[in-house]
């Protein structure tokens, strides 16, 4: 989903021009963005933590050459989603599990039945 898509979603959702909804959805990114520079961290709750922090510098080794390379160390944008989340992307799993089961037994049944026909 892009940031258009997301716009028009909102709009749709409380009746308000896609215009503003771009600006005040551009202005939550901006501000994200703002006080992640200025203070590292921010927790926005029910969604998750983005946190800056620090890699150090590795050995690493170029995957085409096997020649080793030297990584300098970096600053990282890491994300923790929250419990809601987490929640949800749990229950898109298991439903995907669920019908991952549910094609494996209609596979199989269709296999024991075409095996058990009698031939015409």
């Amino acid at each position: 989903m892009t940031k258009k898509e997301i716009v028009k979603a909102i709009s749709d959702e409380i009746g308000m021009t896609q215009l503003k909804t771009k600006e005040i959805v551009q202005k939550t990114f901006d501000a994200i963005v703002e006080t992640l520079i200025r203070e590292k961290r921010i927790e926005l709750r029910n969604f998750g933590v983005f946190e800056v922090k620090k890699r150090a510098a590795r050995k690493a080794r170029n995957p085409r050459t096997g020649q080793k390379v030297f990584v300098p160390e970096k600053f990282v944008v890491t994300f923790k989603p929250g419990k809601e989340m987490e929640e949800k992307v749990l229950q898109l799993e298991e439903a995907a599990a669920a019908a991952a089961r549910a094609r494996e037994l209609a596979e199989a049944s269709a296999l024991a039945n075409h095996s058990n026909a009698k031939p015409g």
